[in-house]
């Protein structure tokens, strides 16, 4: 049987079973944390002509309700959240594990829907930007209230940042024999909180959810708000006009206790949680570290 306790800070439902804690709600989020059993994300790369591993250990599992959540906890959603977790169904950071270099191909039917992803197709100035998970699968891609979306044929097998935390929360993310829907709506544009839009910086200011951090156009050195499964934003590029204009996810303290995030990006050719074109660590005063700007909760 499970119990429940609301704690602040913000507002969270924690359920326990047997005296132990077995998942985190926060309210008005889809995002929920839940205990399963260990695993390791790791990545090897070549630094400086030497392997390098990343290691990120821990027994988070997190997956998505089938709406922003309140005090009253969906029970059997949770028993088969805990299920699926046992199993070792994918969730949301092992689905991300599913695109990074050298990754197998998936198939569902004659889809590829998963395996190594670049950033985006070469042009005169590197590597383009505008890869969507539509184009990665290479599907028009119908949405309720905009109108259709056609492929780039040169795009396919590609997710630029944005469209890598689409696929993953969008269209693959799932719990298996749910009977329902496990994702959080799509659109192209902004929807006043409702759906996950297309850019980096229309994420932080209009997806749905909570921003534990606002934007304050300096770096973010206080991560106590942050939690295993949360969107991480970052101005980037000093010449694109944008405050916010990357987001990755973050995956949890790894084996040297820094702060370790996934991203797709142009300097790695698609998604990477390595140190390729910049540490992926949220903490200290590399690139990215400096460049970390605000935090969501989907």
């Amino acid at each position: 049987m499970f119990t429940f306790e609301e704690i602040g800070d913000p507002a969270r439902v924690v359920a326990s079973e047997d005296g132990r804690r077995v998942a985190t709600f926060t309210l008005g989020c889809y995002t929920v944390t839940l205990a399963g059993p260990e695993r390791t994300f790791r990545e090897t790369f070549r630094s400086h002509g030497e392997d390098v591993v990343v290691e990120v250990t821990h027994s988070t599992w997190v997956r998505v309700a089938p709406g922003p959540v309140d005090r009253v906890v969906d029970e059997r959603w949770l028993r088969l959240a805990l299920a699926a977790n046992r199993d070792e169904a994918p969730d949301a950071l092992a689905l991300a594990m599913q695109y990074v270099k050298g990754a197998p191909a998936l198939q569902e039917g004659d889809l590829q829907i998963a395996g190594d992803a670049s950033y985006g197709p070469l042009g005169p100035d590197g590597r383009r930007e505008g890869s969507d998970f539509s184009d990665y699968l290479g599907l028009r891609w119908l949405y309720p209230t905009e109108p259709a979306d056609a492929p780039e044929a040169d795009q396919l097998r590609c997710l630029d940042c944005s469209g890598y935390m689409r696929m993953l929360w969008g269209y693959r993310h799932h719990l298996p024999g749910s009977g329902y829907p496990d994702s959080v709506p799509l659109s192209r544009d902004p929807r006043q909180g409702s759906t996950l839009p297309r850019r980096a910086v229309q994420m932080y200011d209009d997806a749905p959810g909570l921003v534990l951090v606002s934007d304050t156009h300096v770096q973010v050195t206080d991560l106590r708000a942050l939690d295993v499964g949360d969107l991480v934003f970052f101005d980037s590029a000093d010449d694109d006009g944008l405050d916010i204009d990357h987001v990755g996810l973050y995956l949890g303290v790894d084996a040297e206790g820094r702060n370790r995030f996934i991203s797709s990006r142009k300097t790695a050719d698609g998604p990477t949680l390595g140190d390729r074109g910049g540490a992926s660590v949220l903490d200290g005063d590399g690139f990215y570290a400096k460049a970390f700007r605000a935090i969501r909760r989907l």
